[in-house]
């Protein structure tokens, strides 16, 4: 149901608007609402047919209907996928991108820094049904290459990486995956697809927690899944219908509606981003940033190589560990404390206690998530009020 058609390759802010619109017999200009469980069949026959995948239309809105087939074409027109499968949150995409395609005896490779929830399927879940999993440093092309193993099936990763900003070498993981005869998937939400594709580079499947910079304004949930027409066939299209991880489609209108404000979004706070970093870059509170639009980030020239522009977010430890991060959390007045990103709002989060609260401290240092680590998402705020607010924040640690 939601195979792009051929179309011209209109500009991304083009097919953010137009791609995938279906209209109903009243011409509606807004997207339509299909606000409904199931469908009506003409005869006995037809009905057959259409359970039969002979005759073209919608079954049942677990697994097919028309708003959610909307924005499943919308995303795949914007990142050059085959197709998409969007489903009820960014980590049912997650988990099932992952788990649908294994077996019990089955190998999955990750790198080590990764959101909570995503190191939580790839260590603690997939072991329970008999699939292997090895973590590695993603920036170590040759960490990957030694924990290939015969029965690999999977790579997993995050780029720019959740919350400390590394930025892998998508291409050079995907060749090594492909080398081994691993597919490769990425999760695309710190960098979104108006700054990086990763299909382009060689990686076989793309997820996105659509609750953070599509939907962007603190609405609803969703995630998303994009593919070739052969990885959703072979692998998600059955367990989609029948374990129901499925979105509603009140969700997938309202994300439709904001990919249209998706790039405008996104350049300002990029934008915004980049500003606040470059001020936090000589503060005297804080002893080190990570942002990737910058000439000091660790992966500055990967970052040019397979990235458009930086990133909405910023890392940064405050001196003083973690009293002095919450002080400067607290003085915060614009920007909120949150675990959320990719809104509106300005967000802070403070991944020690939160977002990766349930690794180990050894873990976690690892990772370089100190405890005076904060991960800043800008919003829509003037860039210098956002300044100006984080700078009298820092003057209170």
């Amino acid at each position: 149901m939601s195979e792009t058609k051929s179309a011209p390759r209109y500009h991304p802010e083009t097919r953010l608007v137009h791609s995938g619109t279906l209209r109903s017999q009243f011409a509606e200009t807004s997207e339509a609402l299909f606000l409904t469980q199931g469908y009506v069949y003409d005869t006995a026959e037809q009905c057959e047919a259409r359970f039969k995948g002979d005759d073209p239309g919608f079954i049942y809105s677990r697994y097919s209907n028309p708003t959610v087939a909307m924005f499943e074409q919308r995303m795949a027109a914007l990142e050059g996928a085959e197709t998409a499968r969007a489903l009820a949150t960014g980590m049912a995409a997650v988990t099932t991108a992952m788990l649908a395609p294994l077996k019990a005896g089955d190998h999955v490779v990750a790198a080590k820094a990764l959101f909570g929830s995503c190191r939580y399927v790839v260590e603690d879940l997939l072991p329970r049904y008999g699939i292997e999993s090895t973590l590695v440093d993603g920036l170590d092309l040759d960490q990957w290459r030694k924990a290939m193993r015969p029965n690999t099936k999977t790579c997993f990763i995050e780029s720019p990486t959740n919350p400390t900003l590394d930025v892998l070498d998508i291409g050079g993981i995907a060749e090594i995956a492909h080398q081994a005869g691993a597919r490769l998937i990425v999760d695309n939400v710190f960098a979104t697809p108006i700054w990086q594709s990763p299909l382009e580079l060689g990686a076989d499947v793309v997820v996105y927690s659509a609750t953070k910079h599509i939907d962007g304004q603190g609405r609803t949930l969703g995630g998303v899944i994009l593919s070739s027409n052969a990885f959703v066939q072979d692998h998600l299209q059955t367990f989609i219908r029948q374990t129901g991880p499925s979105i509603s489609p009140f969700n997938a209108w309202i994300l439709l509606k904001g990919l249209e404000t998706l790039s405008v979004r996104v350049r300002q706070q990029t934008e915004s981003a980049a500003a606040i970093a470059e001020v936090l870059a000589s503060h005297p509170k804080v002893s080190r940033l990570i942002y990737p639009g910058r000439p000091d980030h660790p992966q500055a020239a990967l970052v040019k190589k397979q990235m458009r522009a930086g990133s909405t977010l910023i890392g940064f430890d405050v001196k003083g560990g973690k009293a002095a991060a919450f002080r400067c959390l607290n003085a915060l007045k614009l920007a909120r404390i949150s675990n959320n990103l990719g809104d509106a709002k300005s967000l802070v989060t403070h991944p020690a206690t939160t977002t990766h609260q349930r690794l180990a401290p050894e873990v976690r240092a690892g990772l370089g998530i100190g405890e005076g680590f904060i991960r800043y998402s800008a919003g829509l705020e003037h860039k210098d009020d956002l300044i100006e607010d984080l700078v009298a924040a820092l003057e209170k640690v």
